[in-house]
């Protein structure tokens, strides 16, 4: 709604608006100041020939002028362009464990890991830490072993706790 009232304000009589700054008188050169005048008229009063000097055109100039030429091209920006394709350089690997839909599925360059890896490797480590070791991890995903040690450590994926419901009122105590 208040889109609509200042664009209302913003719009009303433009053409007239942009007729009147159009029509106005443009500004002039600033005038020159009384002194400069002077002098320049006693100047041009001693030296008549100054002025035709000034007027006349010299086609010594105009020839040199002529044989110039400026050929300008501007140097290119260097501007990194996203390239939606997947560039060649870069290794790829597929996805590990059974996650092949075809809608989510993608592209994972070496040392990058989905999120769906991430949770599965933190479980099977969670589960079976003497098997999923760091070292198993990195080897098997492509990461790197620093990274794979900071993931274990730092990351954790959300645990669930079901309570019995015997034990419920003992496990959740009001204060």
């Amino acid at each position: 709604m208040g889109a609509r009232v200042t664009r209302a304000f913003r719009n009303f009589n433009l053409d007239n608006r942009a007729e009147r700054e159009i029509s106005k008188v443009k500004p002039s050169a600033a005038p020159m100041h009384p002194t400069t005048k002077t002098l320049i008229q006693e100047e041009l009063n001693r030296h008549p020939e100054i002025e035709e000097i000034v007027k006349r055109k010299d086609d010594k100039l105009l020839t040199l002028l002529k044989e110039v030429y400026v050929d300008s091209k501007d140097p290119v920006p260097h501007v990194r362009v996203k390239d939606v394709s997947v560039p060649h350089s870069t290794e790829l690997r597929l996805l590990k464990g059974n996650h092949f839909n075809l809608m989510t599925s993608q592209n994972i360059p070496k040392g990058k890991i989905s999120v769906v890896e991430v949770l599965t490797l933190l479980n099977n480590h969670k589960r079976f830490p003497e098997t999923w070791t760091a070292e198993k991890i990195a080897q098997e995903y492509y990461l790197d072993l620093r990274d794979v040690k900071s993931l274990l450590t730092f990351f954790i994926a959300f645990d669930v706790k079901i309570f019995p419901a015997n034990n419920r009122k003992k496990a959740i105590s009001s204060k």
